[in-house]
């Protein structure tokens, strides 16, 4: 999933879209910041990545599986989510088609 993120930050940015990293750990290892400010650099992810230790934001969003994507509009109502690997051209498909609505015209 990251390196879809990462080319859909690099492509749409320009465009409107912001990525949010929500990490919430698994294991005791990935609470600590400097594993999670490490697995940063080596995944290369330039996108900002919050530290959800607790699972509040985890949890507000009813999240129940690793990975799972949100796409939230500018006025903060959820569009769009994704359980799991895979369906990247349908996930691509909704960021284009509320990219192009949020643009006045």
């Amino acid at each position: 999933m990251v390196p879809s993120l990462r080319g859909w930050y690099e492509k749409y940015a320009a465009e409107g879209l912001v990525i949010i990293g929500n990490h919430y750990p698994e294991f005791g290892y990935e609470s600590d910041l400097e594993n999670l400010k490490k697995a940063v650099e080596e995944l290369e992810i330039t996108y900002p990545v919050a530290q959800d230790n607790k699972g509040e934001t985890w949890r507000a969003y009813g999240t129940r599986y690793w990975p799972t994507l949100f796409l939230i509009d500018k006025l903060g109502h959820l569009r769009y989510s994704h359980i799991g690997e895979g369906g990247y051209n349908q996930t691509e498909a909704a960021i284009r088609a509320l990219l192009d609505n949020s643009i006045e015209k």
